[in-house]
């Protein structure tokens, strides 16, 4: 019996310690977001998938790439690094336990800023970058699907003393580069419903 039949959590424990020594052995910045930050962050959910963001040059993806095979991550699509160009996604799969991991190419600053604030946390006796829970919360407004919205809730709920005015700044932000006032507009309708509440 594998390790991964034994314990239904081992495989996702395998691809963030996996993934916690590809970044580190190359000596890559990033952080692991999306469901998975969401649930150690906030209110646990399932997720099927690894998401992460990394600080990368173009000119380093190959070799970044060719270090996760060592790790188990292997390409999704043969063109991973064209698709990359264009969608600043590298779209890999953890071979030995075949859970999907995509991983972000970060650039802007508040990206930068997430990076060089990130926290580390032990999840399954793994230690894992990920961001605070303000910055989590910001890419989760700019998201702003069903899901995300909901992420938010749980992150509120188990951080009740957020820097609120860092988290509306920045989505006030990507609101306005973006001409999507709905994402702010989102996020102010969670906080005045939980202020409703108190």
């Amino acid at each position: 019996m594998s390790e991964f039949a034994k314990d239904p959590l081992a495989p996702l424990v395998a691809v963030l310690r996996d993934l916690a020594s590809w970044l580190q052995a190359g000596q890559v910045s990033g952080v692991v977001i999306g469901g998975v930050a969401a649930s150690v962050l906030g209110r646990p959910r399932v997720t099927r998938d690894v998401d992460a963001m990394v600080l990368l040059d173009e000119g380093n993806w190959p070799k970044f790439l060719e270090a996760g095979a060592r790790f188990g991550f292997i390409p999704r699509r043969p063109d991973v690094l064209t698709f990359a160009k264009r969608a600043r996604v590298l779209l890999v799969r953890h071979d030995p336990s075949g859970i999907d991991a995509d991983v972000a190419i970060g650039s802007l600053p508040f990206e930068q800023e997430v990076v060089t604030r990130l926290q580390w946390i032990q999840i399954g006796g793994v230690n894992i970058p990920l961001p605070t829970p303000e910055d989590l919360v910001v890419m989760k407004a700019v998201a702003n699907r069903p899901r995300d919205l909901g992420d938010i809730e749980g992150i509120l709920d188990a951080n009740p003393k957020l820097d609120l005015r860092r988290v509306r700044r920045w989505v006030r932000e990507f609101s306005s580069a973006l001409e999507s006032p709905e994402i702010l507009r989102n996020l102010n309708a969670i906080l005045a419903r939980r202020r409703g509440r108190k």
